[in-house]
């Protein structure tokens, strides 16, 4: 497949996702093809074989809205999977990105200087990491340079240890880095994040080529700090009107349980090491 042929990537990789017994197939003896057969995909999506194939292949690069829905059902697409595969057919609105910045303006940075007792940050669509709280900084301080999300998970030593369930956090960080190619594909930072992780890790090859794609909203991180031990975070994540393609992260912990007593811990001990310094 070209590069070009992005839509017909990415249904390959959704079908090869999905096990007969997930879409109620009685499966029996050994199958050649990785996931469901292009056949399969077409009769329960209700087109015609041949059409479905053409659209793999390239051949086809102008469905319908309703072919799209259909198949965005037969995959199980979730919907920021389904509003990515209309992008990448071109049934969306044809919004061009606007531009983005990683400026971060004074008035959002005071914002996240006032969650003292929470970690904030604020990231661009590939994740780099614009500006952090004190908290932040202290929960982030295992790594040796807390500059990107995804290059922090899987190029530093300490990521492996830092996310307990590293496996979760390595699939949602790669699926945020699909949506953002899914709405500026021609992104020169993102191309250069995705080359350079895809040579450096195996892990992220792997989980880049499976298409999966989700948007960064909310969800538990289960996390493994050296100086204060586990941590359970729920963490809430904003658009930035005023800075298209900036977003602001907020952690937190359950009010009085141990994580939050283990934040304190850690926001006590950042403010006496780093107190000299000044």
């Amino acid at each position: 497949m070209t590069h070009d042929n992005r839509l017909g990537e990415y249904l390959r990789a959704r079908r090869a996702a999905l096990r007969p017994q997930d879409v109620g197939i009685a499966s029996h003896g050994r199958r050649r093809v990785a996931g469901l057969r292009r056949e399969e995909v077409a009769v329960l999506a209700g087109v015609n074989a041949d059409y479905y194939t053409r659209l793999e292949q390239g051949r086809e690069r102008h469905p319908s809205a309703q072919v799209l829905d259909a198949l965005g059902r037969t995959l199980h697409l979730g919907p920021d999977a389904h509003a990515h595969l209309h992008r990448l057919a071109g049934t969306a609105p044809a919004v061009k990105p606007a531009p983005t910045t990683d400026r971060v303006g004074p008035a959002l940075r005071q914002l996240v200087d006032g969650y003292p007792g929470a970690p904030a940050f604020v990231i661009n669509r590939t994740l780099d990491v614009l500006a952090t709280n004190a908290l932040a900084r202290a929960l982030h301080s295992p790594f040796e340079r807390a500059d990107n999300l995804a290059r922090m998970a899987f190029l530093d030593p300490a990521g492996r240890r830092f996310y307990a369930r590293w496996s979760h956090a390595a699939q949602a960080t790669v699926a945020h880095l699909r949506e953002a190619a899914g709405v500026d594909p021609d992104n020169p930072r993102l191309r250069e994040l995705t080359c350079g992780l895809t040579e450096y890790s195996a892990d992220f090859a792997l989980l880049w080529n499976a298409h999966d794609v989700r948007g960064k909203t909310q969800d538990t991180k289960h996390l493994l700090h050296p100086d204060v031990g586990p941590l359970e975070l729920t963490y809430q994540t904003f658009d930035v009107r005023a800075a298209p393609g900036q977003q602001l992260v907020v952690y937190q912990a359950e009010p009085g349980g141990p994580s939050a007593q283990a934040l304190s811990l850690l926001g006590s001990l950042h403010a006496t090491t780093v107190r000299p310094a000044r």
